[in-house]
């Protein structure tokens, strides 16, 4: 059998110090995560990351960097996650936009405060904060993605 890791993206995006986290899951017991999501047949990677910040937190942004490539093998089924991280700005919010199912709203926070929470919904999500805040991102143009034909 062959594996298949599942190819996500997440988008870093810093105000202030906070960073724009997505609340998802449980309203009972709800997660912290990056803008993030899956890659779509026939998207790029960076398209991908665009997309599902807009999706869930109404934010249109640039992307101004390249994090990096993260792996997680969720412990509750085994799958293994293929994370690129990006680093971005905003650019404009829209208030009205309706936010993907699932997303129980965005907030603003701190590493420190969503460490604490213990709420985050993966390490990942504590990981790529922490590399944006440590070190520089790498240029876009690292990434090579071959034209669709």
């Amino acid at each position: 059998m062959r594996f298949k890791p599942n190819s996500t993206v997440a988008t870093i995006i810093e105000k202030d110090g906070s960073f724009l986290c997505v609340k998802e899951g449980d309203p009972a017991n709800p997660v912290f995560n990056q803008p993030a999501g899956h890659i779509e047949h026939g998207e790029s990677i960076m398209e991908a990351a665009l997309r599902e910040t807009l999706e869930e937190t109404g934010c249109t942004v640039e992307l101004t960097g390249y994090l990096g490539l993260y792996t997680y093998t969720a412990p509750s089924n085994q799958t293994m996650y293929h994370r690129h991280c990006f680093a971005a700005k905003l650019i404009s919010f829209d208030d009205t936009y309706i936010l993907d199912e699932g997303i129980l709203g965005t907030k603003w926070i701190t590493l420190d405060t969503l460490i604490e929470s213990k709420q985050a919904r993966s390490p990942l999500v504590i990981k790529c904060i922490e590399d944006y805040l440590s070190r520089p991102a790498l240029p876009l143009d690292i990434i090579y993605e071959h034209p669709n034909d």
